[in-house]
């Protein structure tokens, strides 16, 4: 304390100064009009832009949760508009259906893990079996493109079994002719936008430029765009064709996925692979 009134009092001269100096300023702006209306406007304008600049900062804090809800109300119109795309137009039926009689529904997850430079790659979501995921389910992405399929599964998160896997197989079609293909990353290939079609029969005519679909011969509904041919016509020595092609899906870019819960899979593979009595 009594170092600190040296100070002042070494320093009086200067703090009275400052001091008279601030009462000058208040009582030239208090007396005057128009020193007061260019003290008010420049201080509104600073509070103005501080005012602004914490909203920026509030939008920016808040971006994580509009997109949580955009990826749910994207999930929700999906599957809506899966309903209206998924009739058969080669054939004149009335369809009947609502959305709790569909076979598809999309439940948005948001991806918390991914990784894209190993020869097997996994990716993990934030939703688990009390969302309703299960093994094998089908994954696609929000833009276009598929994803994997689910692997394991806890109570809030699950993990996929990413497309960049040497182990993921997807039935896909030429979307042109109909032919049917597997979906594979291929052996020794680590380009996350590419993956190769194989397994087509040998008198398909493969051309540049294709695009390949999902087939619906599995998890994932047909139609959904898969990828475009950059390279056709290589042949394999089991008498089938193979193809290059460019993926839609960017799997370096993925925040968000779509996990399809399919209502027939359960029922289908009773029926497929039915239990033998001993």
């Amino acid at each position: 304390m009594r170092n600190l009134w040296i100070f002042i009092s070494r320093y009086n001269a200067f703090f009275l100064f400052i001091i008279f100096f601030i009462v000058g300023i208040y009582l030239t702006i208090r007396n005057n009009s128009y020193p007061r209306s260019v003290t008010l406007n420049s201080s509104n304008e600073v509070v103005g832009n501080a005012y602004e600049n914490l909203n920026v900062l509030k939008r920016y804090l808040n971006l994580g949760m509009v997109n949580d809800s955009l990826a749910a109300e994207n999930a929700k119109l999906k599957t809506q508009l899966l309903a209206i795309t998924t009739v058969d137009s080669a054939k004149d039926v009335k369809v009947d259906d609502t959305l709790t009689k569909q076979q598809y529904t999309y439940l948005a997850a948001k991806v918390v893990k991914n990784s894209i430079t190993l020869r097997n790659n996994v990716m993990t979501i934030n939703k688990g079996s009390v969302d309703g995921i299960e093994t094998g389910m089908a994954v696609i992405s929000p833009q276009k493109g598929v994803v994997g399929f689910i692997r394991d599964v806890s109570l809030h998160l699950a993990t996929i079994q990413s497309l960049l896997h040497k182990d993921t197989k997807i039935s896909v079609t030429l979307k042109k002719t109909n032919a049917l293909g597997s979906l594979v990353w291929g052996e020794n290939n680590f380009d996350i936008r590419k993956a190769f079609i194989k397994e087509v029969p040998n008198h398909i005519k493969m051309n540049v430029g294709d695009t390949v679909v999902t087939s619906g011969f599995g998890k994932f509904p047909s139609g959904i765009p898969v990828g475009r041919l950059i390279k056709t016509g290589v042949a394999t020595n089991d008498n089938f064709l193979s193809g290059e092609l460019n993926l839609f899906n960017d799997f370096g870019t993925l925040q968000y996925v779509y996990v399809i819960k399919d209502k027939l899979a359960k029922e289908q593979e009773i029926l497929e692979n039915p239990v033998i009595p001993k």
